[in-house]
């Protein structure tokens, strides 16, 4: 059984070196890829100076190409597991076998999930994000149960684990702007089956959310709408 930790990271030379101890102490059984998009700090030096596995964008592609260059990389490489989390630290390695547990893997249990979604609002522990934040993924929330009759409760979360139909399927078609969102709307329209496990997560440990500032929230929450209609009508063109 391959099963690969995906952490796309951006400017994160501060939190990436303990997000991979994490990963290295808690979860051994995985390898990992950093998929370093065009960072302009020390990420990279980093990952050079510390012997971690990186793959080096030249130039910045966002959340979403990141993303899905680790799958590309996953599919290739032939992982039976793929799992995404963030560079900055918010996620714990703890939980990739509560993910696991609940995941169908080869076929083997169609009862479980293609695609497993950590949700820090299941048990309602840990860091439960800004006020401004929540009221974002609380609509995020109703507008995928209106359009696919489906409730993710967590639709921004960045802890998602996937078999190889879900390394397939993102390998071949990822939303690059707003992906999480976007991507959950597509899989569950297309009836991939889905589930939630509770996790805890941590306040970010580095950085600064580019939704930080409330104009920027507003513009987010348009160009969300937007994604999610066109993700569940036929997918964006890529």
């Amino acid at each position: 059984m391959k099963k690969l930790v995906i952490i796309p990271a951006y400017n994160e030379e501060k939190t990436i070196l303990n997000v991979v101890k994490d990963i290295t102490d808690n979860a051994p059984d995985y390898d990992y890829v950093v998929i370093n998009d065009g960072s302009r700090d020390g990420t990279k030096k980093v990952c050079e100076e510390n012997g971690i596995h990186f793959l080096d964008l030249a130039s910045n592609l966002g959340i979403g190409g990141a993303v899905q260059t680790g799958y590309k990389y996953a599919w290739l490489e032939g992982y039976d597991i793929a799992v995404q989390i963030d560079a900055d630290g918010q996620h714990k390695a703890e939980h990739l076998k509560d993910l696991e547990q609940a995941l169908n893997i080869n076929d083997e249990n169609p009862e479980k999930a293609d695609m497993v979604i950590g949700s820090r609002f299941i048990d309602k522990k840990g860091f439960q994000s800004t006020g401004l934040r929540r009221f974002g993924i609380r609509y995020m929330t109703w507008l995928i149960r209106l359009l696919t009759k489906q409730t993710i409760t967590d639709p921004s979360s960045g802890m998602r684990m996937g078999n190889r139909k879900i390394i397939k399927t993102f390998a071949e078609h990822y939303s690059w702007e707003f992906p999480e969102p976007e991507t959950n709307a597509y899989v569950l329209k297309r009836g991939i089956k889905v589930t939630e496990v509770p996790v805890e997560m941590r306040e970010r440990q580095g950085g600064t959310s580019s939704l930080a500032h409330p104009l920027k929230a507003l513009f987010y929450m348009i160009k969300i709408t937007e994604g999610i209609i066109m993700e569940t009508l036929g997918g964006r063109k890529e």
